[in-house]
């Protein structure tokens, strides 16, 4: 059987089949959406295909959204993508908001500005000119920092605050595990460390080791979703792609919507 073409006209990654018989428990229907980074307009467009797609579903079944963190960040919309994630974007759906290390270099940032280069730098400026606060060449010292993440704070309402400080680190379903990063091999799934499960790459994405339950991941991004048998990766790099990537899992099926086309089997 030849690879299925995800909904960008790109063949899905498989490497390696996933084993047969891995499932999420009866009656559930999966969303897992990959990193948004900003783009509000892509996660708009997601939303409406998810609810399309979910038409189909029996009215005993429960549907539930897993957004895997990175909301902010690089795209231009980060204070639109948390103003919708903290709403009801999907009605009728169980919501689940997972952290991701944008996030984690957010709160770090509030909590000691000195650590405000690295974010800044890795897409924070874009996150602040989203709230408004747009900064100007040769403003970066770190005598600033202090003085900008008060700005910052300022602007930034509290119940987005309360947002981001509320985040999850993992989600289990049946023989899933949803993170953000990945985990670290050989440690037992409820020993994994926060920063693994946020930050993590090539010991975790190099390993063949079995964990006992398929991770599904966002956090490195490739140009389609990367399908193996200990993991799933779906950050197909939106903020400059244009496709942001869903993983809809049901029973034993895996399958993915995306923002540039239709659905297809995994």
């Amino acid at each position: 059987m030849s690879d299925p073409i995800n909904p960008a006209g790109r063949k899905t990654s498989h490497h390696q089949s996933l084993p047969s018989g891995w499932h999420v428990p009866h009656g559930q229907r999966l969303y897992a959406i990959g990193d948004i980074h900003g783009r509000a307009d892509l996660l708009d467009e997601l939303h409406e295909r998810i609810i399309v797609d979910a038409e189909n579903a029996s009215s005993s079944t429960v549907t539930i959204s897993v957004y895997l963190g990175d909301y902010v960040d690089r795209g231009p919309h980060s204070m639109g993508v948390i103003e919708r994630l903290i709403g009801n974007p999907l009605p009728g759906f169980l919501k689940v908001n997972l952290k991701g290390n944008h996030e984690d270099m957010l709160l770090r940032f509030l909590d000691d500005p000195a650590q405000g280069l690295g974010w800044i730098a890795n897409g924070g400026a874009a996150t602040m000119a989203s709230y408004g606060l747009t900064l100007k060449d040769g403003n970066l010292t770190s005598e600033r920092l202090p003085s900008i993440r008060d700005e910052f704070v300022a602007r930034l309402p509290c119940e987005h605050l309360k947002f981001l400080q509320s985040l999850l680190v993992s989600y289990v379903s049946g023989d899933y595990i949803l993170v953000h990063a990945g985990i670290r091999p050989g440690v037992p799934l409820e020993n994994q460390s926060e920063d693994d499960l946020l930050w993590i790459r090539d010991a975790f994405l190099h390993s063949p080791r079995k964990h006992g339950k398929v991770i599904v991941h966002g956090h490195t991004p490739t140009t389609e979703p990367e399908l193996h048998p200990n993991r799933i990766g779906i950050d197909t790099a939106a903020h400059t792609s244009g496709v942001l990537t869903c993983l809809v899992l049901e029973g034993e099926e895996r399958r993915f919507i995306a923002t540039s086309g239709g659905l297809t089997a995994a």
